[in-house]
């Protein structure tokens, strides 16, 4: 029996976590023309909730300006959550019924159309209500039944940072027996990397933070930086017994991206998706384009990158960090012990 309202967190506004509304009178959602209704059990928690609640992601002509992800802007209220794991427990017109009882991961991204696999130009929990809720609907399309022992907490820490982290490899056309300099790599995007240049034969290096370095070394990094290390250039070619970077995949950015871009060969590739040491950047345009070097960008995924996400799932070639749960009700918390970036992996919210 579905009910009709449910506890869901409503983000209100840009500001601090007081701007997260945890109730339990809000509407169940109604799954329309070619959409499944999910009871939700567990939606992994990222650092783009964060920086949209923050309003971190700035505008092209005013980067200090407060603004959402993409140039869609955000409707308040928005029950944010794209990492969605749980059960269909109805469909809309045009959906078969045999789909009810399916567990399903969510793919994120908001594509065009069914056929479209271009990257996603907004997500679920961002463009239309997530899974910080016990229900949410999706397009039938995105939700992608799958079979695995793994917990739904499991399952829950691999969509938005595996499907991000796939498509900057695919961006940088990361091939087997290429050396990888990842940074970040403790975190949700950066231990995805680390697995999933693996899962492709590359070599991964990893920039972590203090105290993080046998956790990074165990899920296959090649060897560790310690985030800080005075002299990266050095300690890079050190680690890489003298060899260059053939691809720099940043998250990070910040005072050392110039130092990143040195430790690439000539025509190395550098890649990013994040800047969570800050966005505004000083370089040397030279060393650029006297390397040949490419820049690139790379935002979210598209559904090739969620088929190989799960396929590597279902194979057991990546393996889920899961470094906490909290309740729905408490979801700042969540936010808050994330920014703390004491831990390796991803943490969860349980919703069910």
């Amino acid at each position: 029996m579905i009910p009709e309202t449910m506890r869901a967190v409503l983000l209100t506004g840009h500001g601090g976590p007081e701007k997260l509304d945890y109730r339990e009178d809000v509407p169940v959602p109604i799954a329309e023309r070619d959409e499944v209704l999910i009871k939700v059990s567990a939606c992994g928690v990222n650092n783009t909730d964060i920086w949209v609640r923050e309003g971190a992601y700035g505008k092209a002509d005013d980067s200090e300006a407060t603004a959402s992800f993409g140039a869609s802007g955000l409707q308040f209220p928005i029950i944010q959550g794209a990492d969605i794991v749980g059960e269909i427990v109805a469909v809309g017109p045009g959906v078969n019924e045999t789909r009810i009882g399916q567990r399903v991961m969510v793919d994120f991204g908001i594509y065009a159309n069914e056929l479209d696999d271009m990257p996603s130009d907004d997500y679920i929990g961002h463009g239309r209500p997530g899974g910080f809720a016990e229900y949410t609907s999706v397009p039938s399309s995105n939700a992608h039944s799958i079979k695995s022992s793994l917990s739904d907490a499991e399952l829950a820490t691999f969509c938005c940072a595996y499907i991000t982290g796939e498509r900057m490899l695919n961006r940088a056309r990361v091939k087997s027996g290429e050396r990888v300099l990842v940074t970040g790599a403790s975190g949700g995007v950066g231990s995805g990397v680390i697995q999933l240049c693996r899962a492709r034969g590359a070599i991964p290096y990893a920039v972590v933070g203090a105290g993080k370095e046998n956790s990074v070394l165990n899920i296959g990094a090649e060897a560790t930086i310690t985030r800080g290390t005075a002299d990266i250039i050095n300690e890079v070619a050190r680690m890489s017994h003298g060899e260059s970077m053939d691809v720099v995949v940043d998250v990070v950015a910040g005072s050392g991206l110039a130092d990143l871009l040195e430790t690439l060969r000539p025509h190395g590739r550098y890649v990013t998706c994040g800047a969570i040491a800050g966005p505004i950047v000083e370089l040397d345009m030279r060393r650029i384009y006297l390397k040949h070097l490419d820049i690139l960008g790379s935002s979210q995924g598209t559904r090739a990158d969620f088929a190989a996400v799960l396929d590597y799932v279902v194979s057991g070639a990546i393996k889920p960090l899961l470094a906490g749960t909290y309740s729905l009700n408490e979801i700042a918390k969540a936010q808050q012990d994330f920014k703390k970036k004491l831990f390796t992996g991803k943490l969860v919210i349980v919703v069910n």
